[in-house]
C-alpha cells in the first residue's frame, strides 16, 4: 500500500458521512461470504424510503418483493413512501428488488424482531475505487447481524476485521491492532479462541463486489461504536497457517479500506429527509457520491436547505 498521503486525506471525511441515506448503487448479489457456518438465518426488518405517488406504485413494490425466497413479509405505506420488509436477504438484495420496479430506494433503518439493542454503520473508502457500507445490528445479548456490500475489490477472499481504533489520521494505518479485549489469538469467527474482530473473509465475485450477510456471537454493538472496521488486501488464513503473522493477523496482507463504525438509526428512527451540512436530499444522495466532488448542491437556481 502506497505510503499515506493527499489521495488517502479524503477517509475520514467520508467516515465522518455516516448517516442512513446510504449508497449510490443499485445492488445485486453476486458474491458469497467465505465464514465458516456464520451465514444468518434470522430475518430482519428493513425500513426503505420508496418513491410512490399512488397504489398501483404500491402494487408493483408488493408484487417484486411477496413471495420471493427470503422474504417472510412486506409493508407498503404509500402516503409515507414507505417500505417496511422483514426478510434474511441481505439490505442490498432487498433494494434490488425494491428498485427493479423502476422505483428508486433507500435503506433508512434495520431492525430486529425483539427489543431493539443498538445499530451502527460503517461508510469504507479505501484504494481506487472502493467503497462500501455495513451494517451491524444487535438482535440480542449474544447475536449480532453484519449485512454488508463493498465494491471495487480484487475478485476473491478478503480478510475483514474490526479494530481498536477509530481513527482515520494516517488513513488504514492508524485504525490499530484488531480488536482484542480478552488477548486471545488470531482464529476464524466461528472459534472459541478468536479476536473478538475477527469477522472471517468476504468474497469479491468478478465484477469486484461482494454483498454478504452473517450473524456473530461475541460483536457487541455498544462495544465496537468509534472503533473501525477494515478490509484486507488478501485472504485470511484463520490462524491456521504456517506464516508466522497466521495468529496475529490471519496474514491477510495490507489494509485496502476502512471506515468508522458509527451508531446508527434504528427502525423508524430516522425522519430526515435533508442533509443540513450540504443541502442534498434523500433523493439527490441516492445518486450521488458519498463524499467529494460531485457531492454538494452547486446550483444557485436551488439553493441549499437550511433545517
Amino acid at each position: 500500500m502506497a505510503a499515506p498521503g493527499s489521495r488517502y486525506s479524503w477517509f475520514v471525511s467520508v467516515s465522518r458521512k455516516v448517516g442512513s441515506f446510504l449508497f449510490n448503487s443499485v445492488f445485486s448479489s453476486q458474491a458469497a461470504t467465505c465464514v465458516s457456518n456464520m451465514d444468518s438465518e434470522r430475518p430482519a426488518k428493513l425500513e426503505f424510503a420508496v418513491q410512490m405517488t399512488c397504489e398501483s406504485c404500491a402494487d408493483k413494490v408488493r408484487a417484486a418483493l411477496e413471495g420471493k425466497p427470503g422474504v417472510n413479509s412486506v409493508s407498503v405505506d404509500v402516503s409515507k413512501e414507505q417500505v417496511l420488509v422483514e426478510s434474511t436477504l441481505t439490505s442490498a438484495e432487498v433494494q434490488a428488488l425494491i428498485e427493479s420496479t423502476g422505483r428508486r430506494a433507500v435503506l433508512k433503518g434495520i431492525g430486529g424482531s425483539e427489543q431493539d439493542l443498538g445499530s451502527a454503520v460503517a461508510m469504507l473508502a479505501g484504494v481506487g475505487k472502493i467503497q462500501g457500507v455495513v451494517r451491524f445490528l444487535q438482535l440480542s445479548e449474544e447475536r449480532c447481524l453484519i449485512d454488508g456490500t463493498i465494491d471495487g475489490l480484487e475478485p476473491g477472499p478478503h480478510g475483514l476485521h474490526i479494530h481498536t481504533l477509530g481513527d482515520l489520521t494516517l488513513d488504514c494505518h492508524s485504525c490499530g491492532e484488531h480488536y482484542n479485549p480478552f488477548g486471545r489469538q488470531h482464529g476464524g469467527p466461528g472459534d472459541s479462541e478468536r479476536h473478538v474482530g475477527d469477522l472471517g473473509n468476504i468474497v469479491a465475485g468478478p465484477d469486484g463486489r461482494t454483498s454478504f450477510r452473517q450473524e456473530d456471537h461475541q460483536i457487541k454493538v455498544w462495544d465496537v461504536i468509534g472503533r473501525s472496521l477494515v478490509v484486507d488486501a488478501g485472504e485470511d488464513d484463520l490462524g491456521r497457517g504456517n506464516h508466522p503473522l497466521s495468529k496475529q493477523t490471519g496474514n491477510s496482507g495490507e489494509r485496502l479500506a476502512c471506515g468508522i463504525i458509527a451508531r446508527s438509526a434504528g427502525l423508524f428512527q430516522n425522519p430526515k429527509q435533508i442533509c443540513a451540512c450540504d443541502g442534498v436530499t434523500l433523493w439527490e444522495e441516492r445518486d450521488r457520491p458519498i463524499a467529494g466532488k460531485g457531492r454538494r448542491k452547486a446550483s444557485t437556481e436551488t439553493p441549499a436547505a437550511h433545517l
